[in-house]
């Protein structure tokens, strides 16, 4: 059964199907309305740094062909194959895209999706309508991005300055060039002699399923003799494929990069692991473009690093940054897409405004699609309108919001406020509701959202900023075996959401050994599966002279490899 996403959920697509072999399909329709649908694979800093890997109309594949276009078939408008494990390296998102091709609004579209096939069956669906739009004219519609595995979001977010924004908030520029004329299929044209037979025994591993529940957007056009299909295209018998799209707009051009991930093809399990990334700040080595078979050296399937991120596993969580060997918190980029009405952001190369404006351009605000965002070290931005659950914040901590949030008082209740007095954990906290964004910080410190997915992780209350409402948390007691009935206690966050962590200073991530001791004024968060507990330095022979190290109870953290304890510079 098909995964049905809304606006803002992410998932990972193993977790929809182990195969990497996939059909994306989009159907779009509106009255009177025209659509180009494309798709943009994006390097690491979100920018189309290579053109060849903006596919659209005039360029249907990639050079590798692991992004190729199929055409319209199976009640799609447009439909793709994605093969994940040969899209290079340098290529870390793919967007696709809709936009409009004259005039119109995004808000007079259709009931539509975005959906994911694999091995004939459809596994994912990302379901949108006009009322989710206004006077958008270009449309995110859905990514497959590259955040240590491959993973699914449903986006659903655009521009009113249609495809020119678009682009230029890839990195890209609107080449105006006159359209190419559409070729006319001519009647009784021969097969081409790589097609197989026209009448297919199976869908191939990737292609749409064979009878297809979403309707064509069109009434099929009068029937003309056609070539064969190719072998990617669905079995016969599928919703016959809606009227072919008028002259396509100028060949809009922009910049991405790539490097390849190998397995073996048609959605095969889960492939060997590959080595281990280069440390933080070396740059890895990029094979020439369209290299295919067989890979460069060092290319092999994507692995999650060492540690893998996430709470709860065994792993550095992502708000932290990945990082093999213990070292500070690599600055975070900008999550994907741009939200209706957001700035986009200054273009790379553009020209520096002058006076006031050109002076703090680099203060804007940071574009997103996402429900939070990092604008810098110290403010966070949370988007209410995604998502659909409100967001508990530390009272205060709101520097500035836009469009209508209603913030109210989160009460403990009773049995809470007698259990966070009793043992420090007692969090003061307001409830934001609405549609808007709202920023938060708080005395300088430096923040840094973790996302949650399913995982849990321990985390002091004076630490926490903001966390969305249905994570759940629980106060938990850390036993003392050092010091006779000692304790100490923490917050556990477990769920699937973002928990806005606060720390003084750049913290550092450790791996934890039956060795590793940390100041329990220091210890910002760890992994919930480690063991914690008090140990304390003192000693009767070492204490019974004047004097003391002012170090006398420490926490002692206990695990399995890969198990993490996060550290900030400063004692509370």
């Amino acid at each position: 059964m098909a995964r049905e996403f809304q606006r803002g959920h992410k998932a990972r697509i193993s977790d929809l199907t182990a195969g990497t072999d996939l059909y994306v399909g989009v159907q779009i329709s509106g009255p009177g309305l025209t659509f180009d649908i494309s798709c943009f694979g994006l390097d690491a800093e979100e920018r189309l740094s290579d053109d060849r890997y903006f596919i659209f109309y005039n360029q249907p594949k990639s050079p590798e062909e692991s992004i190729q276009l199929l055409g319209a078939q199976a009640g799609d408008s447009e439909s793709f194959r994605v093969t994940l494990d040969r899209i290079p390296q340098q290529i870390r998102k793919l967007s696709f895209t809709a936009t409009l091709d004259g005039a119109g609004q995004m808000s007079q579209v259709a009931p539509g999706y975005i959906r994911i096939v694999a091995g004939g069956e459809e596994v994912a669906r990302y379901p949108f309508s006009g009322s989710e739009f206004s006077t958008e004219r270009a449309v995110m519609l859905g990514d497959f991005y590259f955040k240590d595995v491959w993973r699914f979001a449903a986006v659903g977010q655009g521009f009113d300055g249609g495809l020119d924004a678009l682009l230029r908030n890839f990195g890209g520029e609107v080449a105006e060039e006159e359209p190419a004329a559409p070729q006319q299929p001519q009647a009784g044209a021969a097969a081409p002699g790589f097609a197989p037979p026209a009448q297919a025994s199976a869908p191939p591993a990737f292609g749409a399923p064979a009878g297809g529940p979403a309707p064509a957007p069109a009434p099929a056009p009068v029937p003309t003799p056609q070539p064969a299909v190719q072998g990617f295209a669905p079995p016969p018998g599928a919703t016959p494929p809606p009227a072919p799209a008028p002259p396509a707009p100028p060949v809009h051009t922009a910049p991405t990069i790539v490097a390849p991930l190998h397995t073996p093809p048609g959605g095969s399990p889960v492939p060997p692991p590959a080595p281990a990334p280069a440390p933080y700040g070396q740059p890895g080595h990029q094979p020439p473009y369209g290299q295919t078979a067989p890979p460069p050296p060092g290319y092999s399937q994507p692995q999650a690093p060492a540690p893998p991120p996430g709470y709860g596993q065994p792993a550095p969580p992502p708000g932290y940054g990945q990082q093999p060997p213990p070292g500070p918190l690599p600055h975070q980029h900008a999550p994907y897409g741009v939200p209706q009405g957001a700035p986009q952001g200054v273009p790379q190369g553009a020209p520096q405004t002058p006076g006031v404006l050109g002076a703090l351009q680099q203060f804007r605000e940071t574009p997103t699609g996402q429900r939070w965002t990092q604008q810098n070290k110290k403010l966070v931005r949370a988007d209410l309108g995604i998502g659909g659950q409100p967001v508990l914040a530390r009272q205060g901590s709101m520097v500035l919001y836009q469009g209508k949030v209603d913030f109210s008082y989160k009460g403990a209740g009773f049995s809470g406020r007698i259990v966070g007095n009793a043992t420090g954990q007692e969090m003061q906290l307001m409830r934001c509701t609405g549609q808007g964004q709202v920023f938060f910080a708080e005395n300088s410190t430096m923040l840094h959202p973790i996302e949650l997915q399913g995982d849990a992780v321990c985390v002091s209350a004076e630490n926490v900023l903001a966390f969305d409402e249905g994570l759940q948390y629980e106060v938990r007691r850390i036993e003392g075996h050092g010091i006779p009935g000692g304790a100490l206690f923490t917050m556990q966050f477990q769920g699937t959401g973002t928990i806005v962590v606060k720390t003084h200073g750049v913290p550092v991530v450790l791996p934890v050994t039956p060795t590793t001791f940390a100041d329990c004024n220091a210890v910002v968060a760890w992994s919930a599966a480690s063991q914690v507990v008090v140990s304390s330095q003192v000693r009767m022979r070492r204490n019974s002279y004047p004097g003391d190290t002012g170090e006398s109870v420490n926490l002692q953290f206990r695990g399995a490899p890969g198990n993490f304890i996060v550290v900030q510079p400063y004692e509370i």
